[in-house]
C-alpha cells in the first residue's frame, strides 16, 4: 500500500509558531504573578529615646509607678493595613503594595508604649495584673489626623490624656506635629516615626509631672485626693527635659 507524504511546513513558520507559543506562556505567567508587598512599622528604636537607661538597669528594681497605654483610635479612612497617602486636600490613594505590619492604631500604640517605657524606666501593664500598692498612670490617645503627603510631610494630630488610675486627676492635651519628608515611602514612614516620638516626649513629660504632684501616700492620686493638675507640657520643654 502506498502512502502519500505530506509536505513539511516551512521552517520559518515553525519557528514563528514556537516563538508565539513561548511569548504566550510568558504573558500568562506574568498575568498570574502579582507584585510583592512591602511592609512598614512605626516601631521605635532604642536610639530614639536617648535618655533611656540600659535594659539591665530598667529591670533590676521594681519601678516607683507604672503606666498603662490603652488602645489607640485612628481615623477610619486610614484604619487599614494599606498605606493611605494624600494626593490633594480632598483626595487620597490607597497603596495595595505598601502596607503596615499591623493596623496603624496597633503600630502607634506599640511604638508609643516602647518609647514611654524607655524614657520613664517603667513598665506598660496594659492587659496584665499589677499590685494595688503601685501608682499607675493610664495614657489614652485619639489620633484625629494621620496624614501622609509623599515628598512633603507626615502629620499626626492627636488628643491624649494622662489619668491617675484609681483617682480622678486627669491631664488632657493636644499635640499637632508635622515632619518634613523627602520622596519615597520609607521617608514617609520615618516622618511619622519622628512625629510620634515628639508626641511621646510630651506624654512622658506629662506622666512625670502628674507623678510629681500626686499626694504622697496616696496610690496614683487616690479617690478624693485633691491636687492641682499640671499644665500640658510644651514640645520645647519636653524635649529639653529628655536631653
Amino acid at each position: 500500500m502506498m502512502f502519500a507524504r505530506l509536505p513539511r511546513p516551512p521552517r520559518g513558520l515553525v519557528r514563528g509558531a514556537v516563538y508565539v507559543g513561548a511569548l504566550a506562556g510568558l504573558v500568562a505567567m506574568a498575568a498570574c504573578s502579582s507584585p510583592s508587598s512591602r511592609f512598614y512599622t512605626l516601631g521605635a528604636d532604642g536610639a530614639a529615646a536617648g535618655s533611656a537607661a540600659p535594659v539591665s538597669a530598667r529591670t533590676s528594681a521594681a519601678p516607683a509607678w507604672l503606666i498603662e497605654v490603652a488602645p489607640i483610635d485612628v481615623p477610619p479612612q486610614v484604619a487599614k493595613n494599606q498605606l493611605v497617602v494624600q494626593t490633594g486636600p480632598t483626595q487620597v490613594q490607597v497603596l495595595e503594595q505598601e502596607r503596615w505590619a499591623s493596623l496603624p492604631g496597633d503600630e502607634i500604640r506599640r511604638a508609643l508604649s516602647t518609647s514611654l517605657t524607655q524614657q520613664l524606666g517603667t513598665i506598660d501593664v496594659y492587659g496584665t495584673a499589677y499590685s494595688d500598692a503601685t501608682p499607675v498612670y493610664r495614657v489614652s490617645m485619639n489620633v484625629q489626623r494621620f496624614e501622609s503627603w509623599p515628598g512633603s510631610h507626615a502629620l499626626i494630630d492627636a488628643v491624649w490624656s494622662v489619668r491617675a488610675v484609681r483617682g480622678t486627676a486627669v491631664m488632657t492635651c493636644r499635640s499637632v506635629v508635622s515632619e518634613p519628608v523627602s520622596g519615597g515611602y520609607d521617608a514617609l514612614v520615618d516622618g511619622h516615626r519622628a512625629a510620634l516620638q515628639q508626641i511621646a516626649l510630651q506624654v512622658a513629660s506629662a506622666v512625670k509631672a502628674m507623678a510629681s504632684v500626686a499626694p504622697q501616700g496616696k496610690v496614683g492620686g487616690a479617690k478624693g485626693a485633691g491636687f492641682a493638675v499640671p499644665a500640658c507640657p510644651s514640645a520645647v520643654a519636653a524635649a529639653a527635659a529628655s536631653s
